[in-house]
């Protein structure tokens, strides 16, 4: 029980700091430690991360952070697009689906981790000075819009979450800083996982109840932590914790593909 608490505190604290990486690492950390199958843990791992997506929700509406027109909208055009995912996961082999998304990550990771934050002169969708809000135009729409699409694609087809393409693309399309780029992914997680775990319910899926609730609230607890430690420190260093994550999970996902074609 000490490693699942251990566990949902470091997964909680990640997506906390960086909008992502909850939903791609929960589910082989619970396979791992409870010695489950997929099927058993992404459901729950999904639970725990939209439950600990949905708190700081509600902390980046209060304090006026989060970009709720930009998410809702993003979250709208992922939800049919997985669709379209799922069913080209039937077509294409899984394992070059993953190989082919790790190199992106590993590409995205490296061009943020060189990058400086601020450089985001040429961005596309910009924020009012006066409002703090989107200047929403066709143009608005429909760079937010391809997010979802491609946001919902890739989900659709590899399983994965969507923080981990919310948050470099609304860094290079948008003027947004890191933080409120973070709280914006994490309502989208929050919409995207809703609708999941609706699904799920629905489907009759039963979920383990002691375990589910420990991994729960230890999601939680890590995910304050980290939004309280974004408070002490800079953008600068969020980008480079993001990057680094980003491109640690994209070296393990492409070691997992090599052993799978005996490369390694």
């Amino acid at each position: 029980m000490l490693i699942l608490i251990l566990e949902g505190l470091l997964i909680g604290c990640l997506l906390g700091l960086t909008g992502a990486g909850g939903g791609i690492l929960a589910v082989p950390a619970l396979m791992a430690s409870q010695d489950w199958s997929v099927a058993l843990a992404a459901p729950v791992g999904l639970l725990a991360i939209t439950i600990a997506a949905f708190i700081s929700v509600i902390q980046g509406l209060i304090k006026k952070n989060i970009r709720y027109k930009a998410a809702i909208w993003i979250a709208l055009l992922s939800i049919p697009s997985a669709k379209y995912g799922i069913y080209l996961a039937h077509i294409v082999p899984p394992v070059w689906l993953t190989l082919i998304f790790s190199l992106v990550m590993l590409y995205v990771g490296g061009r943020i981790f060189f990058n400086r934050v601020d450089e985001q002169n040429d961005a596309h969708c910009l924020i009012n000075t006066e409002t703090g809000k989107f200047i929403w135009n066709t143009k608005t729409a429909l760079i937010f819009g391809g997010i979802g699409v491609i946001t919902g694609l890739l989900t659709g087809m590899l399983g994965v979450g969507g923080g981990f393409i919310i948050v470099p693309a609304l860094r290079k399309f948008t003027n947004l800083n890191m933080k409120s780029i973070i709280a914006t992914s994490l309502m989208v997680i929050f919409c995207i996982g809703s609708i999941s775990i609706f699904i799920n319910v629905w489907n009759g899926f039963q979920y383990p109840k002691e375990i589910s609730v420990v991994f729960i609230f230890s999601c939680v607890i890590g995910l304050l932590i980290g939004r309280l430690i974004t408070h002490y420190i800079s953008n600068k260093t969020i980008q480079m914790l993001f990057s680094s994550v980003v491109i640690f999970v994209a070296l393990g996902l492409i070691s997992s593909v090599l052993i799978e074609l005996n490369v390694i």
